[in-house]
């Protein structure tokens, strides 16, 4: 059996040219792995946007929803990390699928091997502001402010946000490229954190939608998993390797 990751699809996303694409194509690759899938990691931003109230959630995604539930039902485990864009899910998902919901990094063992997970946001501490707007984020009493604006608003705001930010970086090319062993700030924390942790044998992150496989030491590698908006990457480990595919079709 194999243990799956993949990371920011950024489902229902304004910048997707076709959105409806992106989500059947995910579905797709989840029927191609679910016979030989014991569990399947989400590295965050599954989701362009989700906020989830009190008796609400964000409308579509049914299929990618409907397949997730059908691979927990198989008992599939399906894990899934908030990402910084799809921070407010709560326990609908859990609830409902059966999904198990991360909200920071975790160091988990995985058939042998010791991994070191999360998105990726949790390790930049470059920007002082960016660590400020993630901690007004996630503050509860901030998302109880917030979810007394009706979605009517919040929502159009948040994806126009969102497209808005990712015309932005798109405009900085740089942004979206590898920046080297030394600015790389995944890679930088990793280096560092192996000082005092030389057990993690293997960091997978997202949220830079790059695609990264670096040794880092003799027994110890940095994967980053690339992203579902233009690699359609995802992450292989069956107990003896750890490697990197892309799902491709037709003429891809």
């Amino acid at each position: 059996m194999k243990i799956y990751f993949a990371s920011d699809a950024h489902l229902g996303a304004r910048f997707h040219k076709d959105p409806l694409a992106i989500e059947k194509k995910l579905v797709r690759w989840l029927d191609s792995i679910k016979e030989d899938a014991s569990a399947i990691w989400f590295l965050g931003d599954l989701f362009d946007y989700w906020y989830e109230y009190k008796y609400v959630v964000p409308k579509g995604h049914v299929r990618f929803l409907g397949k997730l539930a059908e691979l927990a039902d198989r008992g599939i485990e399906i894990h899934i990390f908030i990402g910084n864009h799809d921070i407010w899910m709560f326990d609908y998902l859990q609830k409902e699928i059966g999904v198990i919901i991360h909200r920071d990094t975790l160091t988990i063992d995985l058939l042998g091997k010791r991994f070191f997970l999360g998105h990726g946001d949790e390790v930049d501490f470059r920007s002082k502001a960016f660590r400020l707007i993630r901690a007004i984020f996630r503050n509860k009493f901030c998302q109880w402010l917030y979810a007394g604006i009706h979605p009517r608003w919040t929502f159009g705001f948040a994806l126009g946000w969102s497209l808005n930010s990712r015309k932005s970086g798109l405009e900085k090319q740089e942004a979206q490229k590898y920046q080297g062993e030394e600015a790389e700030y995944m890679v930088v924390f990793a280096k560092e954190y192996l000082k005092t942790h030389p057990d993690i044998n293997f960091f997978i992150f997202g949220h830079r939608h790059i695609m990264l496989d670096l040794m880092l030491s003799r027994t110890s590698r940095i994967l980053i998993a690339g992203d579902w908006m233009q690699f359609f990457s995802y992450i292989v480990w069956d107990g003896e390797h750890l490697y990197m595919d892309q799902f491709l079709e037709g003429n891809e």
